[in-house]
């Protein structure tokens, strides 16, 4: 499972024009799933996400999480996240999960999210959408649950 999480003042996704998700302060998580994904992988990247101290405490240093601040969570599928672009100049999207079984992570994700008492917000699973982020910092992270960066 991999991650793209930037730190927000805003960001919301659209689905044909109209806004489907929005948060105020808080993470933007770009995720995508691959075949190999479990409940485990899930668990991890989640954990890392809320608890990541990338938001400033009183001394303008990072050293608050999410869940410190209290911040909100848009989340939103992006199988392009397992395209892999070492060979020619097509990505070949062959490691990501699709389809049905990569919606049920997915929501599993979303659920585990919640559960945490966090305000969750997310796109529309395969849909073209519209995410705008503004980033705050900028920060913006990588996250791998195989531990591949």
């Amino acid at each position: 499972m991999r991650a793209v999480v930037q730190r927000v003042i805003t960001s919301n996704v659209k689905v044909q024009g109209n806004i489907v998700g929005e948060i105020g302060r808080g993470i933007m998580v770009l995720l995508g799933i691959s075949k190999e994904d479990t409940m485990e992988d899930i668990t991890y990247i989640k954990d890392k996400i809320i608890n990541l101290r990338i938001f400033e405490d009183s001394e303008g240093k990072m050293n608050l999480s999410l869940v410190d601040i209290g911040g909100e969570l848009l989340i939103v599928s992006q199988f392009t996240l397992y395209g892999d672009c070492r060979k020619g100049r097509r990505p070949n999207f062959m490691e990501a999960l699709s389809g049905e079984e990569a919606n049920k992570l997915y929501e599993a994700f979303v659920e585990q999210c919640k559960k945490e008492g966090l305000k969750v917000k997310t796109g529309v699973f395969g849909a073209n959408m519209e995410v705008n982020i503004v980033n705050d910092g900028p920060v913006t992270l990588l996250i791998d649950s195989k531990k591949n960066f």
